[in-house]
């Protein structure tokens, strides 16, 4: 099917420095402020229609989610200064977000989100990119420049993970070092199976006690450390495309990955990425910073950065250093 490109409207977004006036336009230099258009649409991509929202000024940065499932929303505010620098394009992957949702749910595959990014790059005549992705986003990234690094013109993978079978000895060193009586919680809910309690709109998702205990008890400390997010709620966390987290993460818990993501294992392929990458994690990451370390062990001359008290959301502990470091890297690696 030919790909479109369908835009809804253009917004203004206004970042504003300071005041201005006749005066000012005479000395631009003193308290003058910028104005960012929003476009926002959806990019036809083999039939599934993927949304897309762009702002900013200079070379295009394509930023992927995490979940699998999420959707952009939890990047912002905090990306927002990047947009100064970079045209920033947000997308919800196939069934996230404001994305089109697909009936027969084996179709949600890494390899296939690939192509959708590729499709979103086409059609928005966005050229080389740069191309940032978060916890599963940044699976996806890896993806995407294993087939496709003669379009990017710089990689950056943030608290994620290159295997899974090494990310799942990860959730096992986590579970280990839960008070014995969460972890025997935990251990419980999901023996009992962890779908189809409760009431009928309740049946196919996680129940709240496990939400809490397993995001809220279990994972809170390894998503945030120097910021806690106040308004963090692991019950409304539970606002996710559950039927592609259970195809894509399975339906047996958090702490271990069984569904089609148990195919991600690149770490022998790595080093055939050349692209200038960066690779970031939290010193306290969910995604433990061994697995960072070993991506940078494998992609030659890429450069590691690890967030000191930082979790999984490194760019909500640390929001001014983790710009700093994206924009340096975007602009002095060539």
């Amino acid at each position: 099917m030919k790909r479109s490109v369908f835009i809804i409207f253009s917004a203004l977004v206004l970042i504003v420095y300071g005041c201005n006036n006749n005066s000012e336009k005479k000395n631009p230099s003193k308290n003058s402020f910028n104005v960012y258009a929003i476009e926002e649409g959806f990019v036809d991509a083999h039939g599934v229609l993927i949304y897309y929202e762009a702002f900013g000024t200079g070379d295009p940065l394509l930023i992927v989610h995490g979940g699998p499932g999420a959707s952009h929303d939890y990047f912002l505010p905090y990306l927002l200064p990047l947009a100064r620098t970079n045209r920033l394009v947000f997308i919800d992957e196939r069934g996230s977000g404001r994305s089109q949702k697909i009936e027969n749910t084996s179709d949600y595959t890494v390899e296939n989100m690939v192509e959708d990014v590729e499709a979103v790059r086409k059609e928005l005549k966005l050229g080389k990119i740069s191309l940032l992705g978060h916890s599963y986003g940044g699976v996806l990234a890896q993806a995407y420049a294993l087939k496709y690094q003669e379009n990017l013109s710089h990689l950056i993978l943030c608290s994620t993970f290159h295997s899974t079978s090494k990310m799942n000895e990860v959730f096992k060193n986590i579970l280990g070092k839960m008070s014995p009586e969460l972890r025997t919680r935990i251990e419980k809910m999901e023996k009992e199976g962890l779908f189809g309690h409760g009431k009928d709109f309740e049946k196919n998702r996680y129940t709240a006690e496990y939400m809490t205990a397993a995001w809220g008890e279990g994972y809170f400390p390894y998503l945030y450390q120097n910021h806690p997010d106040a308004n963090y709620d692991p019950v409304a966390n539970g606002n996710t495309a559950w039927d592609l987290y259970r195809e894509m993460w399975g339906s047996n818990g958090e702490f271990i990955i069984d569904g089609n993501l148990k195919s991600v294992e690149y770490t022998d392929r790595l080093s055939t990425i050349k692209v200038p990458t960066l690779i970031t994690a939290g010193d306290n990451d969910e995604c433990d910073p061994s697995l960072s370390k070993e991506m940078n062990g494998k992609i030659a001359g890429s450069k590691l950065v690890i967030f000191p008290k930082s979790g999984h959301m490194t760019f909500v502990d640390q929001p001014s250093l983790f710009i700093s470091t994206i924009d340096e890297f975007l602009h002095q690696v060539k």
